[in-house]
């Protein structure tokens, strides 16, 4: 049995009570991260391979027991590449610098605005330059997200760069199906609105939603930040990311009080809730996929080249956020989006990821398995916890989870506390004890006596 070490926040099959999941930040800080990471999963788990999560440690000095215990890394990535993520990037190549094991990158992009100009990632391209030459050396081919991130590296001279896309795109295989149930959105129809603090801060986009909450009653917008999740849960505004009130998942947000705003900590949940909404729309690009994986229509405000560049080699419908009028009507989005080209080419983009799993000696559920059948099964047996919505005064019964969850965290810390003072009193018994019998020892005692008792006399000496 093959064993495969997978990056990723937390298995998908890990049930978490809300406070638990944010407590850890199985999300690493966006619940996007978890789309990718459990398709990878199912798309890894074949009658010959076991995967497991690494719960996002890159732990160094473990890299001998995992080339003991594991036959690949396998590391899904978003966009790694962009200074912010810089520090996380050199840890992450002096954890695989210690692997002997096959690494493979899943989908890794650079990000910049949307003119794709790399010129604010020179700075880091020591560290990028780092990072690929250690996964080439350990690997056939690196993994891109699109043709921005692929100019991007071959313009520093590495030739063994394929675009793949996003792992995210193939959770169901080379099925992708996504049709407008309705020839046109009304007033009523279900709608799904999302975003990203800069484009909402910065981009325009909370005009949009602004307007959109006033003409359509059944908007939901879904948050992925965990800074969103805990201002939902905890009504935690202490955060700079908090304190920006033009967000939905602000307590004073309109559709904060009219609890018309998620966020989820399980994918699975998640595209369940988006199955029953008619339209999505935003300018994050994993709420989408979601949304599209839920086979609802959805298109993407692109914002900077991260998100253009995986709606470009996926088409998946979308427009410029720049370029978009501040009184915008998502209906006006949908009738134009054309959901043709996204699925009547999935099946080649699907061939071309799993040609590079070949080549990189990793087997694919689609071909080598029950084409995802165990995994889903698994999957629906448990019970998953719903998104996290606002905790409002009008929700006393929500009380009991959070106090539970506090209590048991308290009743934790005492009991940790309690060790330490334990810990502590041994060892300041053992240090009492040795140092008595340092005392007692004839040649450290006449040593004490030589260097205290002389000065000592002197100073106890009377004086004539």
């Amino acid at each position: 049995m093959k064993r495969i070490l997978l990056r990723s926040g937390k298995s998908p099959f890990d049930v978490l009570p809300i406070e638990e999941a944010l407590h850890r930040d199985v999300i690493a800080t966006n619940s996007g991260n978890l789309i990718f990471s459990d398709a990878a999963h199912k798309i890894l788990t074949t009658p010959g391979a076991e995967v497991v999560s690494n719960g996002m440690r890159t732990d160094v000095a473990a890299a001998g027991r995992i080339n003991e215990e594991y036959d690949a890394f396998v590391v899904p990535l978003a966009n790694a590449f962009r200074p912010s993520f810089e520090g996380s990037l050199k840890r992450l190549t002096r954890f695989i610098g210690k692997l002997r094991i096959p690494v493979v990158v899943l989908g890794v992009g650079a990000q910049a605005g949307l003119d794709q100009d790399p010129a604010r990632l020179k700075a880091m391209e020591p560290t990028v330059r780092a990072f690929c030459s250690a996964v080439l050396e350990r690997s056939a081919s690196i993994g891109v997200r699109g043709e921005f991130t692929e100019k991007y590296l071959t313009a520093m001279g590495f030739r063994d760069v394929e675009v793949i896309g996003c792992p995210s795109m193939f959770l169901h295989g080379d099925r992708l199906t996504v049709e407008k149930r309705a020839e046109s959105l009304t007033p009523q129809s279900r709608i799904a609105v999302n975003g990203s603090h800069a484009a909402v801060r910065s981009g325009g986009l909370h005009r949009i939603i602004t307007r959109t909450h006033a003409h359509y009653p059944n908007l939901r917008y879904i948050g992925q930040n965990l800074t969103d999740a805990k201002q939902l849960h905890w009504r935690d505004v202490d955060s700079p990311d908090g304190r920006v009130t033009q967000m939905p998942t602000h307590p004073d947000h309109p559709m904060y009080r009219e609890d018309k705003v998620r966020v989820y900590v399980d994918p699975v949940t998640w595209m369940d809730d988006l199955r029953g909404f008619d339209y999505s729309f935003g300018s994050r690009i994993h709420g989408n996929i979601a949304a599209l994986l839920a086979g609802t229509p959805a298109t993407v405000l692109a914002f900077d080249s991260r998100t253009l560049e995986l709606c470009r080699y996926f088409e998946i419908p979308h427009r410029l956020l720049t370029e978009v009028p501040a009184d915008l009507d998502p209906a006006v989005l949908y009738e134009e989006a054309d959901f043709g080209p996204l699925t009547g080419n999935h099946r080649e983009r699907f061939e071309r990821f799993t040609g590079f799993l070949d080549k990189n000696g990793l087997e694919n559920t689609f071909t080598h398995g029950d084409g995802g059948a165990a995994f889903d099964k698994r999957l629906r047996s448990l019970s998953f916890p719903a998104g996290v919505r606002p905790w409002n005064e009008t929700d006393p019964a929500s009380l009991t989870s959070r106090f539970g969850w506090l209590q048991q965290r308290i009743s934790q810390l005492d009991a940790h506390n309690t060790e330490l003072k334990r810990e502590l009193a041994k060892s300041r018994a053992g240090a009492r004890t040795a140092a008595k019998a340092a005392l007692a020892t004839p040649s450290i005692y006449r040593r004490a006596r030589r260097v205290v008792g002389g000065p000592l006399r002197r100073a106890l000496k009377p004086s004539r």
